[in-house]
């Protein structure tokens, strides 16, 4: 009879990984697998909190501890870091600490889906893998003001004129007049046609308060229900939010990767903030440096341009799409340091042009390890150093992992 084979570590999409290489889905590290594939739990295996768990997609990892989801995230980057034989100086900190990990019920924004089916209507994730919606009846990883719209947007939409109905709602945490917390909700699905049905949401949209509410018909959003203007703050800093604006799912991720920022950076003149969105990074920066924040999306650009110029922070704006026309040598080598911030495709281009440059400290943040390591190696073979690695679980039980990352000229 064979030996029960004991799970070593979690692999990048959540399974278990025993010392011969054999994936078990939904198995912790310490766990024993039999050869027939049944799991006896270990000491890092507990119980999911919610029903959904399995079914849902938002969630992979509810079965493992705190201690295992910690060392999931912070193994997550360090062996996409040595796929590309790249060996970071000090990982977290201060002195090896564990990684961030956002607590449960924080995150503060959320796209759900929606679909009418059997006369019901399913709103919720989607399942792994799947276009199939989780009907959505608890939730321990949305911030509670969110998942308490969830049964009252089920019977708003439930009213929603036609037999068919297949909508994305996309709900956030935002301000409006810099201090008054609300929830915008982003509705992009059918027409909503007559005079009934639109009254119908608006009374949706007053009885809960509603910070704002935005249809995208089919020809963009539109607000359709915005008391006053709908805003983030970001370091003191009150910006805009355009509809689906980015924002960082969780407020604690978002001070941990500005910490980190922050902290490399102190002492920099000047910085270029690039991938800025809408100067998350860049108004904290301007508290000490001069900022230059480059974003390509107009409207992103836009608001950040406004709140820089009522803040009084040296920030300035620059509108560019920096996967067609990334920054320069003669343009980079103008400034003490770089952060970068790019989408999960990472910034092939303009890493590989500030490989060349002569910046001094490069800080990059990422939302996708893969990417980051890609760019990193061509970082590395221009010379830089990896200084120090700090990965950030803002998305709690889910294989999606962030980090933060100091490069220095060698």
């Amino acid at each position: 009879m064979t030996e029960p084979e004991t799970i070593l570590r979690v692999a990048a999409k959540g399974d278990g990984v025993t010392a011969s290489g054999r994936h078990v889905a939904l198995s912790a590290p310490g766990d024993l697998v039999a050869e027939d594939g049944t799991v006896s739990p270990g000491p890092q295996h507990v119980t999911p909190p919610c029903r959904h768990f399995t079914t849902c997609g938002a969630c992979q990892l509810q079965h493992l501890s705190e201690l295992a989801l910690a060392d999931f995230v912070r193994d997550r980057v360090v062996h996409a870091a040595e796929g590309q034989g790249l060996v970071a100086d000090v990982v977290t900190a201060p002195h090896l600490s564990p990684p961030h990990l956002s607590p449960p019920r924080s995150r503060r924004r959320a796209t759900l889906h929606a679909e009418r089916k059997g006369g019901q209507v399913l709103l919720g994730f989607r399942a792994k893998a799947s276009h199939t919606i989780v009907d959505m009846r608890e939730c321990h990883v949305l911030a509670p003001e969110l998942f308490a719209l969830v049964g009252p947007l089920r019977k708003a939409l439930g009213r929603w004129p036609g037999k068919r109905l297949a909508a994305d709602v996309h709900l956030a945490q935002v301000e409006t007049k810099g201090a008054e917390q609300g929830v915008s909700v982003e509705i992009a699905g059918p027409p909503l046609e007559g005079l009934a049905a639109t009254e119908a949401m608006l009374d949706f949209a007053r009885d809960h308060a509603l910070a704002r509410l935005t249809l995208d018909q089919g020809y963009g959003p539109e607000a359709l229900w915005e008391p006053e203007p709908a805003t983030v703050a970001l370091s003191g800093i009150s910006v805009a939010l355009p509809p689906g604006g980015f924002l960082q799912a969780t407020a604690d991720g978002e001070a941990a990767l500005v910490g980190a920022v922050c902290e490399w950076l102190d002492g920099a003149g000047t910085v270029a903030d690039l991938f800025s969105g809408l100067g998350g990074f860049a108004f904290a920066l301007a508290m000490k440096s001069k900022v230059l924040a480059v974003e390509g999306s107009r409207d992103t650009h836009l608001a950040c341009k406004a709140a820089a110029g009522r803040s009084g922070r040296q920030v300035h704006t620059l509108h560019r799409d920096l996967y067609r026309n990334p920054l320069q040598h003669d343009e980079l080598n103008r400034f003490a340091a770089v952060v970068l911030d790019p989408p999960r495709a990472g910034a092939r281009e303009q890493a590989a042009l500030l490989a060349g440059s002569s910046v001094a400290r490069i800080v990059y943040v990422s939302c996708n390890p893969s990417s980051w390591a890609r760019d990193a190696a061509m970082l590395i073979a221009g010379g830089y150093r990896l200084a120090e690695l700090r990965p950030v679980g803002q998305f709690r039980w889910s294989t999606h992992v962030e980090l933060a990352s100091l490069f220095v000229r060698a």
